[in-house]
Parts: C-alpha cells; structure tokens; sequence
C-alpha cells in the first residue's frame, strides 16, 4: 500500500517565455485547449487530449526545457505531505496555496526529481 492516494488527474508543468504564444502554439498543432490563463501567477493550463492529463505552462525570462515537473492531485495536500515528510521524503520549502485555485508542493524523489502534489481548491472548476 502506498504512503499517499493520488486522484486521477496529472499536470505536466513546463516552463515557457510567453505562455500565451506557447497556449496558441499547443492549441494549433497538438489541438490542446485552454483551461485558463492566470496573469498574476504567470500560470496557464491547458487541456489535453488524455484524460486527467493537463499541461501547465509556466512563465519564465529564462525557461528550462527538458525540466518537466508531474503534478499529482490530491484530495488533501496537508495530509498527504505529513504521510510523506513521515516517510522521510524532502520537499522544497513550505506549500504554496493561492486562495480559491490551489495548494501546490514541491518534492523530490530519491534521484532529486522534480514532482509536485496539488490540492484543487476552485471546487472542481476548471
């Protein structure tokens, strides 16, 4: 049995100079649709054609590519990072919550991967 239970849903993260241009790109040659844009987050999500799969495009001046974070949801981040701090897992710093979208934290796996558990707080709104 496993120290967390995911949902059925992923985010690729990316990072990206504009994410609108990159939204249009995704939507124009992959059919990709947009979620969202989040302006003040530098965030925008997009719909794939997998479901539960969805790509997040973050704004960057320098982005990284080749550095795609998996965000996995879950129901209730608190509970899943003490389960996981328990088991001696490193996370980078405290969760991030951004009041009515998400509560997000960043984790690495024993080879200093990269991964993110979410925590969606819209009520199911996309």
């Amino acid at each position: 049995m496993s120290v967390v239970t995911l949902d059925e849903t992923i985010t690729i993260a990316l990072s990206v100079k504009d994410r609108h241009a990159s939204a249009d790109w995704y939507a124009q040659m992959l059919g990709f649709s947009l979620r969202f844009h989040m302006d003040e987050a530098g965030w925008s999500e997009m719909d794939t054609m997998t479901k539960g799969v969805t790509l997040g495009l973050g704004e960057q001046a320098e982005p990284a590519p080749g550095n795609a974070v998996p965000v996995f949801g879950v129901a209730d981040l608190g509970t899943a990072r003490a389960a996981l701090e328990a088991a001696d897992v490193r996370f980078d710093g405290p969760t991030e919550t951004m009041e009515g979208m998400v509560s997000l934290a960043t984790l690495y796996d024993p080879d200093g991967n990269a991964l993110m558990l979410a925590q969606d707080l819209s009520g199911g709104a996309g």
